[in-house]
């Protein structure tokens, strides 16, 4: 089988890597890619904007291409699935409609409180002065989120009344995430532990992957502003198996159930961001239409199911009676990012180091060890930074603190001018652990 993998992230290098360790899949396109699957075996990149669903189909047409799996977002919310289906062209993926779930916080929000799923308080501003008195009037801490797709950073929890004030300035004013920021939901604050929750859905079957957690801030100690993530470990402790199954009872089945409900058959990933309280119950912060990333770093680091076959059979609405398989031991990623991210950030740094790890699949007597490329490019000189998440080095451990313990060993050994890392991801379940 011949697959191609849409998108240039470490979500995508992490997806081709572990699609050609399956026995269905003799070789992977990635477009556009990084450097890192440019190196990978297997792997061939092709100049490709994923956003250009008219030379995508072309493409997959010409190179005969099997399967097609969407990494990011932004074409899925921009019907990238509709364009392959019109060609009869197998794209996992879910259609425009259900990728509404992540394309608009608001739609989300009321979609969940049409179908009884759990989640917080929330209101819908276009605003200003509307938005300022709700939040005025309400209870502090409080959370801010652009109604539209922000890359990740379009969200500010507001610990006091004049941090939530400015970011409702910032963006229904400032604009400081265009179209994204000209609507935001004010989100009563969840306490409790976030988690990562991941499956395959077929359009009525949903499979569960891993658990996972990420750290959505940028500093130690889950401490400013939020980034797309700056690592993740899975299993998560937080979700045992009683709140695994009330999670798949109150929030996975009831999703996919409601959109069937509202005539969208959702196939492909959904991701749901939970917030776990002290008494277990699972309450839903956001949905995302596609596999977290740097989540699939370390999940795709477990999974040992061959993935293409997965995706073959949900969107043949064939999942019913099929179970994925994970290695028993635990995966982290930590992501060495560009000083200066979310923010300004400069590129096109050389990245020292990669020749000891490279894009091989390093083993070892205590676990394994993988650098995925994100932000990165190839030149004459090196491989080269060329985005604000550069790499996510992911290693498994008979435990989350021994792979902690070789990830950050394999982030010591890379470097480049401005590089940043947090130094202490997957400290909760360490701690648990201990």
């Amino acid at each position: 089988m011949k697959v191609l993998v849409i998108g240039a992230g470490g979500r995508e290098h992490a997806i081709a890597w572990r699609l050609l360790q399956g026995a269905s899949v003799d070789e992977v396109l990635v477009a556009p890619g990084n450097a890192g699957t440019a190196q990978e075996p297997g792997v061939r990149n092709l100049a490709c904007d994923p956003s250009d669903f008219e030379t995508l189909v072309a493409l997959a047409q010409r190179e005969s291409v099997d399967l097609t799996i969407v990494g990011p977002e932004v074409p899925l919310v921009a019907g990238i699935r509709e364009h392959f289906d019109a060609h009869n062209l197998a794209c996992f993926g879910p259609s425009s409609a259900a990728a509404q779930l992540e394309g608009s916080k608001s739609f989300a929000k009321d979609f969940m409180a049409r179908h009884q799923i759990p989640t917080g308080a929330y209101a819908t501003f276009s605003d200003l002065d509307a938005a300022l008195d709700y939040v005025r009037a309400g209870a502090i801490p409080v959370v801010i989120k652009a109604d539209g797709l922000a890359a990740g950073k379009g969200v500010v929890v507001a610990g006091t009344l004049e941090q939530a004030e400015a970011a409702l300035v910032d963006m229904l004013s400032a604009n400081r995430f265009g179209e994204a920021g000209a609507r935001v939901v004010v989100e009563e604050f969840l306490g409790g532990e976030e988690a990562s929750f991941i499956c395959v859905c077929d359009g009525t079957t949903a499979l569960a992957l891993a658990s996972s957690q990420d750290h959505k801030a940028r500093d130690d100690g889950d401490l400013g502003p939020n980034t797309g993530g700056m690592g993740a470990y899975s299993p998560a402790p937080v979700i045992t198996p009683a709140i695994h199954a009330r999670v798949m009872r109150e929030v996975i089945e009831p999703t996919v159930a409601g959109m069937a409900a509202d005539g969208v058959v959702y196939q492909g990933f959904l991701y749901a961001g939970l917030m776990i309280a002290a008494d277990g119950s699972p309450r839903v912060i956001e949905f995302n239409c596609r596999l977290g990333d740097p989540e699939a770093q370390p999940l795709l680091m477990r999974l040992s199911s061959d993935l293409a076959q997965v995706c073959v059979r949900a969107l043949r609405g064939e999942l019913g009676g099929c179970e994925l398989a994970f290695d028993s031991r635990a995966a982290l990623g930590v992501v060495m990012a560009a000083d200066g991210y979310p923010a300004s950030y400069a590129t096109g740094a050389v990245i020292e180091g990669l020749q000891d790890h490279g894009v091989a699949f390093a083993k070892t007597d205590a676990g394994a060890l993988k650098v995925f490329h994100a932000g990165t490019s190839e030149t004459a000189a090196g491989v080269v930074t060329a985005g604000g998440r550069v790499l996510c080095v992911t290693a498994l451990g008979s435990s989350v603190a021994q792979a902690q313990k070789l990830a950050y060993r394999g982030v010591g050994a890379i470097d480049w001018e401005g590089a940043y890392w947090r130094r202490d991801i997957g400290y909760r379940a360490v701690q648990r652990e201990s």
